[in-house]
């Protein structure tokens, strides 16, 4: 009963955020944007034109996205399909003195902690690219087809909870997009609800 209860308590802190914008429509063209990464490079979404890309927000101090993490989940995920050409793009869109924001130096330690597959991890500490997708949750994922279109957005799978064990049975929507999108098939669902901690935007 405690569990349940402290479960209960961790999803109502952590499941929404406030003030979310609208984010883009499944279909429409993805925002375009330019953020600094870890490494110091500028990685501009539309210089992917041509390629399938997944965005993924990000909050290391997210009892959520530790589940990905501590359980290798997510790092299998981007090694599987960065190993077929998708651009894996993790955005910390955590605000300077909220949990999560991390400097480059702290990024890059992290990647390498973590053994992270991404192909850049942005920071996004002024949270302008994460209002313009309307990111509410880490994780919050997207899927842009290389049109340059939204063909995801929402959940990373369909077990909200903080439980390694839960991912073995678990939809991957994130994996079951791609898949389907690359085999010329359409993504269902297309939509789902994005869960886990709210993203830690400037007050």
């Amino acid at each position: 009963m405690k569990t349940k209860l402290l479960l209960i308590a961790l999803t109502t802190l952590c499941t929404g955020a406030l003030f979310a914008d609208e984010s883009p429509a499944v279909g429409s063209a993805a925002p375009d944007f330019s953020l600094p990464s870890a490494h110091g490079k500028t990685e501009t979404l539309s210089k992917f034109i041509g390629k399938y890309v997944v965005l993924e927000w990000f909050n290391p101090g997210c009892p959520f996205v530790q589940k990905h993490y501590k359980s290798d989940n997510m790092q299998n995920l981007q090694k599987e399909f960065t190993g077929k050409g998708v651009v894996w793009l993790t955005i910390d869109s955590s605000a300077t003195g909220e949990e999560g924001n991390l400097s480059p130096a702290g990024a890059i330690k992290q990647m390498e902690d973590w053994k992270m597959h991404s192909t850049a991890l942005l920071l996004d500490a002024d949270g302008k690219v994460g209002h313009e997708y309307g990111a509410t949750n880490t994780p919050h994922m997207f899927v842009i087809n290389p049109k340059g279109e939204v063909i995801y957005k929402g959940a990373i799978d369909s077990v909200r909870s903080t439980e390694i064990s839960d991912i073995k049975g678990a939809t991957n929507y994130v994996k079951a997009a791609l898949t389907e999108a690359m085999a010329g098939k359409p993504v269902e669902p297309a939509t789902t609800k994005a869960y886990g901690c709210s993203v830690k935007y400037a007050p």
